[in-house]
């Protein structure tokens, strides 16, 4: 006969179990139907992270033209001790061919004067060391012995200070390549911003950004403030004529400028030659920390790590190159922290 058993019944706690689980997965699923959703950051705090990203962006781009400045100086510097080498040891061939002058000399009259033998051997300086006195050589042999020495010690010299500045150089390519990597991600990141705003919020920061522009081209009341000096206003007025120029960072000219490219453009236009950053700029002349002592044509340094630098126009405004995605333009100086004016 078939047995007829009951099935085994669950226990009182497995079922409490049971029920509490599945009712708090149900709390967790009406808690995640019923949350809401994570608040899209408006256009004004959008902005204010992109403003900051593009400030950071900055200070990146101050460095980068810093190690790219630098990487130009050691090129040339490393061209100019790869040419002396080079003349230097046309020189030593010189030298060594009327040693060698001199011993055919001697051989053709009856043979080669042993200590000339010892001093055409491969180390001149090994030559001097196991010489036993210096009357066995002649006074010509003497001299013609010690400019060779003079000259593999100069360019023994001259070869070491190559590879120490190549290795620099080196390095500073590195340094360059990742200022430049850091300064296209800050821009990336805030174009990635600009990018998750409606087109309505897009077309408001543009049209904000493009009045920002045009104000620039327009007659700005300067003041009667009268020019740190000649020079100082020439290179004001040679900023003054790129007014409407992008900012790009990088950039010293003539179509496109970052902030100290822009003011080491317009020195150069007036036949002075300042250093190519920001903070370089800081040190090239004589610092002014009032604000009322100000002249027109007179550098105006930005934050406390000096990485913005314009020139001041006169009637509390400044003329620079403010940042990616404006042009050069006017603004007032209280916009940014001032720290400092140079008089170059």
């Amino acid at each position: 006969m078939a047995s007829h058993r009951r099935p085994k019944q669950p226990s009182r706690a497995r079922v409490t179990v049971l029920t509490t689980a599945a009712a708090a997965a149900v709390a967790i699923s009406a808690q995640a139907a019923n949350a809401a959703p994570s608040e899209k950051p408006s256009k004004d705090e959008v902005k204010a992270k992109v403003d900051k990203l593009y400030e950071q962006a900055e200070q990146a781009t101050e460095k980068y033209n810093g190690a790219k400045e630098k990487q130009q100086k050691l090129q040339k510097e490393i061209s100019t001790v790869q040419d002396n080498v080079a003349r230097g040891q046309e020189e030593l061939n010189e030298l060594r061919d009327g040693l060698g002058s001199m011993a055919s000399a001697q051989y053709r009259s009856g043979g080669i004067d042993p200590s000339l033998q010892l001093f055409l051997s491969a180390d001149p300086d090994d030559y001097l060391d196991k010489a036993s006195t210096l009357d066995q050589l002649s006074g010509q042999q003497v001299e013609a012995l010690e400019d060779i020495q003079d000259k593999q010690r100069e360019l023994a010299q001259q070869r070491a200070e190559a590879t120490e500045k190549l290795k620099d150089l080196a390095a500073t390519r590195e340094e360059l390549g990742k200022k430049k990597e850091e300064v296209q991600g800050k821009l990336a990141e805030a174009q990635k911003l600009l990018n998750s705003l409606t087109a309505a919020e897009k077309a408001a920061l543009a049209a904000e950004q493009e009045r920002a522009n045009r104000s620039s081209e327009e007659r700005v009341d300067l003041g009667s403030t009268a020019p740190a000096s000649g020079r100082a206003m020439a290179a004001f007025q040679a900023a003054q004529s790129k007014i409407g120029s992008p900012y790009v960072y990088g950039a010293s000219g003539p179509s496109s400028f970052d902030c100290s490219g822009l003011t080491s453009w317009a020195f150069a236009q007036a036949g002075v030659s300042i250093p190519r950053t920001s903070q370089a700029q800081a040190s090239a002349g004589t610092r002014i920390y009032s604000q009322s002592d100000l002249k027109v044509g007179d550098l105006v340094i930005f934050y406390g790590d000096q990485h913005h630098v314009g020139f001041y126009a006169g009637n509390g405004q400044v003329l620079h190159a403010p940042r990616t995605g404006t042009v050069v333009r006017y603004e007032s100086i209280g916009n940014m922290p001032f720290q400092f004016g140079v008089r170059i």
